[in-house]
């Protein structure tokens, strides 16, 4: 679990620019949903910003990533 780049990137398939693309987004995605960080205590980007919003600590337009 290191980076996007390493973990989701250099491994899917990318034949052709619309695949890749399609590919990109998705892996965008998966990495900010469910894919921990280590700087976010091991916790996705959307499951630290849900929790700062219910402990009143961040503003909830920042949910809307």
């Amino acid at each position: 679990m290191k980076t996007i780049k390493r973990d989701y990137i250099s491994v899917m398939p990318k034949p052709d620019g619309l695949t890749a693309a399609k590919n990109l987004a998705e892996a965008f995605e998966h990495y900010n949903e469910w894919h921990p960080h280590s700087a976010l205590g091991y916790r996705s980007p959307r499951e630290y910003l849900r929790q700062q919003a219910s402990n009143g600590l961040s503003d909830n337009r920042c949910l809307e990533i």
